[in-house]
């Protein structure tokens, strides 16, 4: 399993690799489009349905200016699109990948995370976790 040469890529078919250059620039360019709470949230709103600007206002409870400048970045980055309906335009997502690569976010942030101590370097690493543990069976405080 750990061998060179005998894992994956992890990337399917698609035949993108770390040394893809473009293919990073262009995930790092998405990545960093999505780098905002108040996109994040426009993003899981667009998820549901089509919106206009008044009703992504409404619903963030953010002022227009705010939302429209948030919209242009998601647009400028390829996550939305505009289409105009008569005096509005109605922004959606491109495509839903791009609301699971929000979602998959939020779940990842939110899940439990194993707390590390500081352990002496004469102290192993298992005798560490060992205690910790013990302790939060016990409640006792962790050394």
């Amino acid at each position: 399993m750990g061998t060179r040469g005998q894992c994956s890529d992890g990337l399917g078919s698609r035949g993108v690799g770390a040394r893809d250059v473009a293919a990073r620039e262009a995930a790092s360019d998405l990545l960093r489009a999505l780098a905002s709470p108040m996109r994040i949230a426009i993003v899981l709103a667009l998820q549901e349905d089509a919106r206009c600007v008044h009703e992504l206002v409404g619903e963030l409870e953010l002022s227009q200016p705010l939302v429209s400048q948030h919209l242009r970045v998601l647009k400028d980055a390829g996550v939305v699109r505009g289409e105009r309906n008569g005096r509005e335009i109605m922004y959606s997502l491109v495509d839903h990948h791009l609301a699971h690569i929000v979602t998959d976010a939020l779940t990842h942030a939110t899940e439990p995370r194993p707390t590390t101590q500081p352990t002496s370097p004469d102290a192993p690493a298992a005798n560490t976790a060992a205690a910790n543990t013990a302790a939060t069976n016990t409640g006792a405080p962790s050394t």
